[in-house]
């Protein structure tokens, strides 16, 4: 895992240049790893903005991976549900060409980081579960197994879609 006072931030990139503030956001995330409640909360919505823009993602965002899966394992408490969707989506946009090869000083981590998703939520499986964390939890369950379109397909479900679903009503989906 890139330690995240290791100068080679500075190097990566994410949507908006170089990644040297991103150590300093993974350490605002550990402070308060529960539900933010708000999409747009720092530092979620600059992590997400910066490292998952538009379906686009980063070398930055492949080391920040491990960092995140680490926190919300680690953490006592119930997290926000970005800590399994976050690196979810990084992973579905890898897999769909969205973004470039993982570096090699980064890969290992990031693939432990992603096998790990499994035993995180795990970890989690007794908190109090709204819709978003249940969503977000089974698409990164997804993609710890390696079912990329089946986590996609997760991560797109919505109320009107899952009405849907429900009542067999697959017509032209909007």
């Amino acid at each position: 895992m890139l330690e995240l006072d290791d100068p080679r931030w500075s190097t990566l990139t994410h949507a908006y240049g170089s990644a040297a503030d991103t150590p300093e956001l993974i350490r605002q995330l550990a402070h308060a790893p529960g539900p933010a409640g708000d999409h747009e909360k720092e530092p979620w919505f600059t992590l997400w903005s910066s490292l998952c823009h538009q379906g686009d993602v980063f070398d930055a965002s492949y080391a920040a991976v491990p960092h995140i899966v680490k926190i919300a394992f680690s953490a006592m408490e119930p997290v926000d549900f970005s800590f399994f969707q976050l690196p979810a989506a990084i992973e579905i946009a890898r897999n769909n060409g969205r973004g470039p090869q993982v570096p090699a000083h980064t890969d290992t981590a990031y693939t432990q980081a992603l096998s790990r998703l499994n035993e995180c939520v795990a970890v989690h499986r007794h908190e109090d579960w709204d819709e978003p964390m249940l969503l977000s939890a089974l698409s990164a369950q997804a993609v710890a197994k390696g079912h990329h379109r089946v986590a996609e397909a997760i991560m797109n479900l919505d109320d009107d879609l899952i009405g849907r679903i429900v009542d067999l009503n697959l017509g032209e989906v909007e």
